[in-house]
Protein backbone atom coordinates (compact mmCIF):
# COMPACT_ATOMS: atom_id res chain seq x y z
CA UNK A 1 0.00 0.00 0.00
CA UNK A 2 1.73 3.40 -0.88
CA UNK A 3 1.99 5.80 1.34
CA UNK A 4 -0.33 9.13 1.28
CA UNK A 5 0.77 12.37 -0.26
CA UNK A 6 2.29 14.57 2.09
CA UNK A 7 0.17 17.48 3.90
CA UNK A 8 0.83 20.79 2.82
CA UNK A 9 3.14 22.74 4.30
CA UNK A 10 3.12 25.79 6.40
CA UNK A 11 4.96 28.96 6.22
CA UNK A 12 6.93 30.26 9.13
CA UNK A 13 6.11 34.01 9.14
CA UNK A 14 8.03 34.62 12.13
CA UNK A 15 11.16 33.64 10.46
CA UNK A 16 10.38 34.93 6.75
CA UNK A 17 12.33 37.87 5.86
CA UNK A 18 13.95 40.48 3.64
CA UNK A 19 17.29 42.21 3.46
CA UNK A 20 18.93 43.95 0.63
CA UNK A 21 17.33 42.82 -2.48
CA UNK A 22 16.32 39.03 -0.92
CA UNK A 23 13.66 37.37 0.41
CA UNK A 24 14.20 34.56 2.69
CA UNK A 25 11.20 32.10 3.15
CA UNK A 26 10.66 29.75 5.86
CA UNK A 27 8.20 26.60 5.88
CA UNK A 28 7.85 23.35 7.79
CA UNK A 29 5.37 20.12 7.82
CA UNK A 30 2.25 20.50 10.23
CA UNK A 31 3.12 19.20 13.48
CA UNK A 32 0.93 16.51 13.64
CA UNK A 33 1.76 15.17 10.39
CA UNK A 34 3.68 11.72 9.98
CA UNK A 35 3.72 11.30 6.31
CA UNK A 36 7.54 11.10 4.77
CA UNK A 37 8.29 14.18 2.93
CA UNK A 38 10.91 14.01 0.49
CA UNK A 39 11.31 17.58 -0.65
CA UNK A 40 9.69 20.83 -1.47
CA UNK A 41 8.85 23.13 -4.60
CA UNK A 42 8.90 26.56 -3.62
CA UNK A 43 7.38 28.95 -6.53
CA UNK A 44 7.61 32.55 -6.32
CA UNK A 45 5.78 35.39 -9.38
CA UNK A 46 7.22 37.54 -11.04
CA UNK A 47 6.11 40.78 -8.81
CA UNK A 48 3.34 41.71 -11.85
CA UNK A 49 1.16 38.79 -11.20
CA UNK A 50 2.20 36.72 -13.52
CA UNK A 51 2.80 32.78 -13.11
CA UNK A 52 4.72 31.27 -10.66
CA UNK A 53 7.42 29.87 -11.02
CA UNK A 54 9.45 27.49 -9.64
CA UNK A 55 12.32 28.76 -7.86
CA UNK A 56 13.95 26.40 -5.39
CA UNK A 57 12.95 22.11 -5.29
CA UNK A 58 15.38 20.09 -2.43
CA UNK A 59 15.07 19.04 0.73
CA UNK A 60 15.67 22.30 2.46
CA UNK A 61 13.06 24.10 4.53
CA UNK A 62 14.36 27.80 3.41
CA UNK A 63 15.25 29.47 0.83
CA UNK A 64 16.51 32.73 0.15
CA UNK A 65 15.61 34.72 -3.55
CA UNK A 66 17.52 37.40 -4.18
CA UNK A 67 16.97 39.79 -7.55
CA UNK A 68 13.73 41.54 -6.03
CA UNK A 69 12.59 44.56 -7.87
CA UNK A 70 11.70 47.45 -5.31
CA UNK A 71 7.85 48.79 -5.00
CA UNK A 72 6.46 45.42 -6.47
CA UNK A 73 4.04 42.53 -4.90
CA UNK A 74 5.58 39.30 -5.22
CA UNK A 75 3.21 36.29 -4.27
CA UNK A 76 4.77 33.31 -2.72
CA UNK A 77 4.03 29.47 -2.18
CA UNK A 78 5.50 25.96 -1.36
CA UNK A 79 4.52 22.58 -1.92
CA UNK A 80 5.84 19.47 -0.67
CA UNK A 81 6.75 15.79 -2.62
CA UNK A 82 7.11 12.15 -1.89
CA UNK A 83 7.35 9.05 -3.88
CA UNK A 84 3.22 8.92 -4.29
CA UNK A 85 2.98 12.65 -4.95
CA UNK A 86 2.91 16.12 -4.64
CA UNK A 87 0.62 17.41 -1.64
CA UNK A 88 -1.57 20.83 -2.28
CA UNK A 89 -0.19 24.70 -1.84
CA UNK A 90 0.74 25.83 1.28
CA UNK A 91 -0.95 29.37 1.63
CA UNK A 92 -0.07 31.68 -0.67
CA UNK A 93 2.41 34.93 0.95
CA UNK A 94 1.90 38.23 -0.87
CA UNK A 95 5.10 40.31 -0.33
CA UNK A 96 4.79 44.03 -0.85
CA UNK A 97 8.42 45.65 -1.37
CA UNK A 98 8.72 48.52 -0.65
CA UNK A 99 9.64 51.95 -2.41
CA UNK A 100 12.83 53.17 -4.01
CA UNK A 101 14.37 54.48 -0.45
CA UNK A 102 15.66 57.65 -2.56
CA UNK A 103 11.97 59.18 -2.91
CA UNK A 104 11.70 59.30 0.50
CA UNK A 105 14.73 59.70 3.35
CA UNK A 106 13.72 59.63 6.55
CA UNK A 107 16.30 60.56 9.55
CA UNK A 108 15.19 59.79 13.02
CA UNK A 109 17.25 59.86 15.69
CA UNK A 110 15.72 56.72 17.60
CA UNK A 111 13.62 53.97 16.07
CA UNK A 112 9.84 54.83 16.36
CA UNK A 113 7.74 52.93 14.42
CA UNK A 114 4.55 54.06 12.45
CA UNK A 115 1.51 52.06 12.68
CA UNK A 116 1.63 48.90 11.75
CA UNK A 117 -0.51 47.77 8.44
CA UNK A 118 -2.88 44.68 9.65
CA UNK A 119 -2.99 41.71 7.21
CA UNK A 120 -5.78 41.68 4.77
CA UNK A 121 -6.83 37.96 4.10
CA UNK A 122 -7.52 37.95 0.15
CA UNK A 123 -8.93 34.78 0.78
CA UNK A 124 -8.97 31.73 2.97
CA UNK A 125 -6.53 30.49 1.48
CA UNK A 126 -3.87 33.86 1.40
CA UNK A 127 -2.49 36.13 3.47
CA UNK A 128 -0.95 39.38 2.41
CA UNK A 129 2.10 40.77 4.50
CA UNK A 130 2.41 44.71 4.20
CA UNK A 131 6.37 46.27 4.61
CA UNK A 132 5.55 49.77 5.97
CA UNK A 133 8.79 51.91 5.87
CA UNK A 134 8.92 52.92 9.79
CA UNK A 135 12.31 53.69 10.56
CA UNK A 136 16.04 53.39 8.72
CA UNK A 137 16.34 49.44 7.71
CA UNK A 138 13.27 47.97 9.33
CA UNK A 139 9.65 47.54 8.10
CA UNK A 140 7.21 46.20 10.74
CA UNK A 141 4.05 43.54 10.25
CA UNK A 142 1.50 42.38 12.05
CA UNK A 143 0.16 39.43 11.12
CA UNK A 144 -3.91 38.14 12.51
CA UNK A 145 -4.99 34.77 11.31
CA UNK A 146 -8.79 34.48 11.93
CA UNK A 147 -8.35 30.64 11.90
CA UNK A 148 -6.75 30.46 15.08
CA UNK A 149 -7.12 34.09 16.13
CA UNK A 150 -3.07 34.77 16.61
CA UNK A 151 -1.41 37.85 16.34
CA UNK A 152 1.79 37.76 15.82
CA UNK A 153 4.46 40.70 15.49
CA UNK A 154 7.55 40.73 14.21
CA UNK A 155 10.31 42.97 12.44
CA UNK A 156 12.33 41.85 9.35
CA UNK A 157 14.94 43.62 7.53
CA UNK A 158 13.50 46.05 4.63
CA UNK A 159 14.16 45.83 1.18
CA UNK A 160 14.35 50.05 1.62
CA UNK A 161 17.46 49.50 3.74
CA UNK A 162 19.45 53.41 3.92
CA UNK A 163 22.60 52.62 1.44
CA UNK A 164 21.85 48.59 1.22
CA UNK A 165 20.32 48.62 -1.79
CA UNK A 166 20.80 50.26 -5.02
CA UNK A 167 22.36 52.88 -6.95
CA UNK A 168 21.00 54.39 -10.42
CA UNK A 169 22.75 53.16 -13.43
CA UNK A 170 23.99 55.36 -16.36
CA UNK A 171 21.21 56.32 -18.84
CA UNK A 172 20.29 54.28 -21.20
CA UNK A 173 20.87 51.11 -19.23
CA UNK A 174 18.46 50.66 -16.01
CA UNK A 175 18.63 48.01 -12.95
CA UNK A 176 19.48 47.11 -9.68
CA UNK A 177 22.34 45.78 -8.47
CA UNK A 178 22.26 42.66 -6.85
CA UNK A 179 24.52 41.54 -4.10
CA UNK A 180 25.11 37.69 -3.42
CA UNK A 181 27.16 34.28 -2.42
CA UNK A 182 27.69 31.43 -3.72
CA UNK A 183 25.49 28.59 -2.40
CA UNK A 184 26.85 25.81 -0.46
CA UNK A 185 23.20 24.27 -0.09
CA UNK A 186 23.21 23.26 -3.95
CA UNK A 187 26.99 23.11 -4.86
CA UNK A 188 28.88 19.55 -6.01
CA UNK A 189 30.14 17.75 -2.46
CA UNK A 190 33.53 18.71 -4.13
CA UNK A 191 33.54 22.74 -4.25
CA UNK A 192 35.52 24.03 -1.17
CA UNK A 193 34.19 27.53 0.16
CA UNK A 194 35.93 30.52 1.91
CA UNK A 195 35.83 34.60 2.14
CA UNK A 196 32.09 34.20 3.38
CA UNK A 197 30.90 32.32 0.52
CA UNK A 198 32.54 34.18 -1.76
CA UNK A 199 35.84 32.56 -2.74
CA UNK A 200 35.44 28.65 -3.95
CA UNK A 201 38.12 25.94 -5.62
CA UNK A 202 37.52 21.99 -5.74
CA UNK A 203 39.41 18.95 -4.66
CA UNK A 204 38.86 17.10 -7.56
CA UNK A 205 40.73 16.86 -10.90
CA UNK A 206 37.20 16.62 -12.49
CA UNK A 207 35.13 19.99 -13.06
CA UNK A 208 32.22 20.44 -10.39
CA UNK A 209 29.73 23.11 -10.64
CA UNK A 210 28.82 26.09 -8.03
CA UNK A 211 25.61 28.20 -8.61
CA UNK A 212 25.37 31.70 -7.16
CA UNK A 213 22.34 31.84 -4.37
CA UNK A 214 20.60 34.75 -7.09
CA UNK A 215 18.07 33.74 -9.03
CA UNK A 216 17.22 35.94 -11.73
CA UNK A 217 14.32 36.23 -13.88
CA UNK A 218 14.06 40.21 -15.29
CA UNK A 219 16.59 42.81 -15.17
CA UNK A 220 19.83 43.40 -16.08
CA UNK A 221 22.22 41.96 -13.72
CA UNK A 222 26.27 42.13 -13.81
CA UNK A 223 29.17 40.04 -11.51
CA UNK A 224 32.73 39.50 -11.94
CA UNK A 225 35.44 36.92 -11.09
CA UNK A 226 38.70 37.52 -10.31
CA UNK A 227 41.15 34.61 -10.65
CA UNK A 228 43.11 34.11 -7.56
CA UNK A 229 44.80 30.71 -8.91
CA UNK A 230 45.14 28.96 -12.28
CA UNK A 231 47.62 26.06 -12.33
CA UNK A 232 48.30 23.69 -15.45
CA UNK A 233 46.06 25.49 -18.06
CA UNK A 234 42.92 24.15 -17.19
CA UNK A 235 39.24 25.69 -18.31
CA UNK A 236 36.87 26.50 -16.08
CA UNK A 237 33.95 28.14 -17.27
CA UNK A 238 31.35 30.75 -15.95
CA UNK A 239 28.16 31.74 -17.01
CA UNK A 240 24.44 30.67 -15.94
CA UNK A 241 22.15 27.82 -15.71
CA UNK A 242 19.30 26.29 -14.15
CA UNK A 243 19.14 24.96 -9.94
CA UNK A 244 18.86 21.64 -11.61
CA UNK A 245 22.40 21.83 -14.13
CA UNK A 246 24.47 18.80 -14.10
CA UNK A 247 26.92 19.71 -10.89
CA UNK A 248 29.57 17.04 -12.31
CA UNK A 249 30.74 17.94 -15.24
CA UNK A 250 31.87 21.15 -17.19
CA UNK A 251 29.20 24.33 -17.11
CA UNK A 252 27.52 24.02 -20.75
CA UNK A 253 27.61 20.23 -20.88
CA UNK A 254 23.87 19.81 -20.66
CA UNK A 255 21.03 22.01 -21.82
CA UNK A 256 20.40 23.50 -18.61
CA UNK A 257 23.58 26.09 -18.95
CA UNK A 258 24.94 28.72 -20.77
CA UNK A 259 28.74 29.51 -20.57
CA UNK A 260 31.93 30.11 -21.72
CA UNK A 261 34.70 28.33 -20.92
CA UNK A 262 38.23 29.54 -21.53
CA UNK A 263 41.69 28.54 -20.69
CA UNK A 264 45.24 30.15 -21.22
CA UNK A 265 45.09 31.13 -24.84
CA UNK A 266 41.00 31.12 -25.87
CA UNK A 267 37.68 30.95 -25.26
CA UNK A 268 34.66 28.99 -26.41
CA UNK A 269 30.92 29.52 -25.72
CA UNK A 270 29.06 26.29 -25.01
CA UNK A 271 25.35 25.30 -24.47
CA UNK A 272 24.30 21.50 -24.48
CA UNK A 273 27.63 20.29 -25.15
CA UNK A 274 27.96 22.58 -28.69
CA UNK A 275 30.97 24.57 -28.46
CA UNK A 276 31.02 27.89 -30.61
CA UNK A 277 32.56 31.41 -31.11
CA UNK A 278 36.35 30.29 -30.51
CA UNK A 279 37.76 33.88 -30.00
CA UNK A 280 41.12 34.23 -29.06
CA UNK A 281 42.98 35.62 -25.56
CA UNK A 282 42.64 33.76 -22.32
CA UNK A 283 43.19 34.21 -18.57
CA UNK A 284 45.84 33.68 -16.18
CA UNK A 285 46.05 34.69 -12.45
CA UNK A 286 44.68 37.76 -11.31
CA UNK A 287 41.99 37.99 -14.49
CA UNK A 288 38.77 39.06 -14.59
CA UNK A 289 35.69 37.24 -15.96
CA UNK A 290 32.77 39.72 -16.68
CA UNK A 291 29.27 37.68 -16.61
CA UNK A 292 26.58 40.45 -18.24
CA UNK A 293 22.92 38.60 -17.89
CA UNK A 294 20.33 41.57 -19.37
CA UNK A 295 16.98 39.49 -19.49
CA UNK A 296 15.31 42.87 -20.93
CA UNK A 297 17.03 41.60 -24.07
CA UNK A 298 17.12 38.32 -23.06
CA UNK A 299 20.78 38.05 -23.95
CA UNK A 300 24.52 36.96 -22.08
CA UNK A 301 27.38 38.42 -22.91
CA UNK A 302 31.19 38.19 -21.41
CA UNK A 303 34.40 39.74 -21.09
CA UNK A 304 37.89 39.40 -19.79
CA UNK A 305 39.98 41.99 -17.98
CA UNK A 306 36.59 44.39 -18.26
CA UNK A 307 36.79 44.11 -22.57
CA UNK A 308 34.19 42.39 -24.34
CA UNK A 309 34.88 38.14 -25.25
CA UNK A 310 33.56 37.50 -28.71
CA UNK A 311 30.22 38.50 -29.60
CA UNK A 312 26.58 38.31 -27.70
CA UNK A 313 27.10 34.90 -26.88
CA UNK A 314 23.35 33.65 -26.22
CA UNK A 315 20.18 35.25 -26.78
CA UNK A 316 16.35 34.58 -26.56
CA UNK A 317 16.92 33.27 -22.76
CA UNK A 318 14.13 33.05 -20.83
CA UNK A 319 13.33 31.87 -17.11
CA UNK A 320 14.49 31.99 -13.72
CA UNK A 321 18.65 31.78 -14.38
CA UNK A 322 21.27 31.20 -11.39
CA UNK A 323 24.74 32.69 -11.95
CA UNK A 324 27.35 29.87 -12.32
CA UNK A 325 30.88 28.78 -12.17
CA UNK A 326 32.55 25.20 -13.04
CA UNK A 327 36.09 24.53 -12.32
CA UNK A 328 38.88 22.10 -10.70
CA UNK A 329 41.70 21.61 -8.14
CA UNK A 330 43.83 24.11 -10.49
CA UNK A 331 41.51 26.95 -9.88
CA UNK A 332 40.48 29.44 -7.30
CA UNK A 333 37.99 32.46 -8.30
CA UNK A 334 36.54 35.16 -6.24
CA UNK A 335 33.08 36.18 -6.93
CA UNK A 336 32.51 40.56 -6.89
CA UNK A 337 28.55 41.57 -6.72
CA UNK A 338 26.84 44.97 -6.67
CA UNK A 339 28.42 46.25 -9.27
CA UNK A 340 27.72 48.75 -12.24
CA UNK A 341 27.57 47.80 -15.29
CA UNK A 342 30.78 47.94 -17.67
CA UNK A 343 31.36 50.62 -20.11
CA UNK A 344 31.61 48.22 -23.12
CA UNK A 345 28.00 47.39 -22.53
CA UNK A 346 26.96 51.18 -21.29
CA UNK A 347 28.26 53.15 -24.18
CA UNK A 348 26.69 50.14 -26.95
CA UNK A 349 22.85 50.16 -25.01
CA UNK A 350 23.14 54.23 -24.93
CA UNK A 351 23.26 54.34 -28.52
CA UNK A 352 20.26 54.13 -31.04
Amino acid sequence: VSSPVPAPPILQLEECCTRNNSATLSWKQPPLSTVQVEGYILELDDGNGGQFREVYVGKETMCTVDGLHLNSTYSARVKAFNKTGVSPYSKTLVLQTAEDPQSEEQSLPFPVPLERSQLRRMSPFSSTLNLQPSFAGRSYFELRSSAHQLSLHSSLQSLNSAGELSIPVDPGVSGVFAWFSFDPASAHADIIFSNDNLTVTCNSYDDRVVLGKTGFSKGLHYWELSIDRYDNHPDPAFGVARVDVLKDAMLGKDDKAWAMYVDNNRSWFMHNNSHTNRTEGGITKGATVGVLLDLTRRTLTFSINEDQQGPVAFENLEGLFFPAVSLNRNVQVTLHTGLPVPEFYTSRSAGP
